[in-house]
């Protein structure tokens, strides 16, 4: 009897044990990034922040939509959200959706991005500055690095669409055309893995073609003050140096969700 009561004892604790690492693998799967948004409700999504948008500036709508019923309708008016340049830069003027606080990137991490962007016909060709998608870098309240550019960004001036990592030092041109690319939705995948080090990478897709391979060094480092590891936040909308014609862009389908490595 004594062996009995030995053996149902341990039988609990590996029971015991067996639901403690269950749960703790489930509590693992909940905290990995993985979400959508096809825009198809009348209401946003409570994963984007509006912050850095005009009140009047986004508009959910049927009529220009890459899949489904709905897409999202960015359209930037001068002096929205308005800033001025810091140092050499220039003023600039802005309306993104940026994802919240609990979905941004952590570096040593792998996610992968998936949206959609539709620039009507109509669209001007202006040489300005101008970013329709971008990773930002958390940079926090230090003046070292409160003007650096995104550390990936999607770049739309005078014509030429490009696609841009910015690190400490290095300025890289991973991917550009002079294609017309307005009037036609382009369908973007991204996998990206932020890192200070040389295993960090960036592949790219277009309309299901392979654009970018990109391996080595994909963020800033302590050096200009970031935090270590760093954090990212990505945006997509309208950002770009002041000018007074308004300019329209249409989102849809857009999904992000953190990779096994």
């Amino acid at each position: 009897m004594k062996f009995d009561k030995l053996s149902m004892a341990s039988i609990g604790k590996i029971n015991y044990l067996m639901l403690l690492i269950f749960l703790l693998a489930i509590s693992s799967c909940k905290l990995q990034v993985n979400v959508c948004d096809d825009f198809d409700t009348s209401k946003l999504s409570k994963i984007w922040r509006t912050d850095r948008m005009a009140a009047n500036s986004l508009e959910l709508q049927t009529k220009i939509v890459r899949k489904g019923s709905g897409a999202a309708k960015i359209t930037l008016h001068a002096g929205d959200v308005f800033e001025a340049g810091i140092g050499k830069s220039k003023n600039s003027e802005r309306d993104e959706l940026q994802e919240i606080k609990k979905l941004e990137s952590v570096e040593e991490k792998k996610y992968q991005y998936s949206f959609s962007l539709f620039l009507p016909g109509s669209f001007p060709i202006v040489p300005v500055r101008l970013v329709i998608a971008q990773w930002k870098q958390h940079c926090g309240d230090n003046a070292d690095c409160a003007d650096d550019s995104p550390v990936l960004a999607l770049r739309y001036t005078s014509g030429k669409f490009s696609i841009v990592m910015q690190t400490d030092s290095s300025k890289t041109k991973l991917y550009e055309t002079y294609a017309d690319i307005r009037n036609k939705w382009l369908d973007f995948k991204f996998i990206i893995h932020f890192s200070r080090l040389s295993n960090g990478s960036t592949e790219a897709w277009l309309n299901h073609e392979h654009i970018i391979s990109y391996h080595g060094i994909t963020c800033y480092s302590s050096n200009k003050g970031y935090t270590n590891p760093g954090h990212f936040y990505f945006k997509t909308g309208l950002y770009r140096d002041v000018m007074k014609e308004p300019m329209t862009i249409y989102i849809d389908e857009y999904c992000k969700k953190e990779l096994m490595q």
